[in-house]
């Protein structure tokens, strides 16, 4: 006869099968624009953010299911930010996952390649083509994770947010090869303490040095800067920001939502007295998140 205890550890194997995340390579063979160059990417402690990913030049995309029980058919591929040249990989990635599997929406955590002149041809489109690879798996997988591939959104914090609304406001290029002509366009957009210009005014010159360069032309700024970009076909956006945040100036966020506003974009700006960047004291985790899902079920995004 078989014990409780074997039982009870069969059932925890179970449970943790059903529900473990798995990562898989961004690309099938070559990696688009990149070097034939050694793998030096590292995962660093740190008491601030758990983890800080460094020199990443073979891309994943980390799988978080919901259980079928809960399953809303809602995805959201997050961007995990760290100036181009770091990822905060769990603060900003896989925690915030988890919380979107509570309430049955399936998150992608995306580690995008890091612009380097040693592992890429052209620095400055590396992570957009992971965003655009990352959205053309999801659309493509989308039966099998039964998420409806109408409903799948991008989210990115810092650079992170760079990223991401560089996906919503440059999907009618393709960066990527595409065969099959997958909608690369994100449904939705939740962008987090985004950086969203390169220009000298309000931009975020240590992502832009990192992503262009120390001295990129006027025409490569205005083609990165996203607030320049903006059509009337640009996702709808949620966007949350501190007003006391000294590494990226809330002007980001307010310079997008003009943008949008004007565009006929639906977009919501939440704007925090305290804080600052990283909101790593305030607003919490539950304050931000909370609206942010609000936002996706009053618009439609989860049912």
């Amino acid at each position: 006869m078989i014990n409780k205890f074997f039982l009870w550890l069969i059932f925890l194997f179970l449970a943790i099968a059903c529900n473990a995340q798995r990562s898989i390579p961004l690309y099938n063979g070559k990696i688009p624009g990149s070097k034939q160059v050694p793998d030096m990417e590292e995962w660093i402690a740190n008491k601030d953010v758990d983890t800080i990913v460094n020199n990443v030049s073979a891309p994943t995309l980390t799988v978080f299911l919901p259980p079928d029980s809960l399953a809303r058919g809602t995805a959201v591929i997050i961007c995990p930010g760290g100036g181009y040249h770091v990822l905060l990989i769990n603060r900003e990635g896989s925690k915030v996952a988890k919380a979107f599997n509570e309430v049955g929406v399936a998150a992608f955590v995306l580690k995008y390649r890091l612009p380097s002149d040693r592992t890429m041809i052209d620095k400055s489109i590396g992570p957009i083509q992971d965003a655009q690879e990352a959205i053309k798996i999801v659309r493509l997988h989308a039966a099998e994770w039964h998420i409806d591939p109408n409903r799948i959104g991008i989210m990115g914090f810092s650079a992170g947010g760079h990223l991401a609304a560089m996906a919503g406001t440059h999907f009618e290029q393709n960066f990527i090869e595409n065969k099959k002509s997958i909608n690369l366009r994100p449904d939705f957009m939740l962008l987090i303490y985004p950086v969203i210009s390169l220009a000298d005014n309000i931009g975020h010159i240590g992502s832009r040095n990192y992503l262009l360069g120390t001295s990129p032309s006027k025409e490569k700024i205005r083609f990165f800067s996203n607030e320049l970009q903006v059509t009337r076909r640009t996702p709808p956006t949620f966007l949350a920001q501190a007003t006391g945040d000294s590494v990226v100036s809330s002007k980001n966020s307010l310079y997008f939502y003009e943008a949008l506003h004007r565009n006929g974009v639906p977009v919501e700006l939440h704007l925090y007295e305290r804080g600052e960047h990283g909101f790593l004291t305030a607003p919490p985790f539950e304050e931000w998140f909370e609206r942010c899902i609000y936002w996706m079920r009053a618009n439609g995004w989860i049912f």
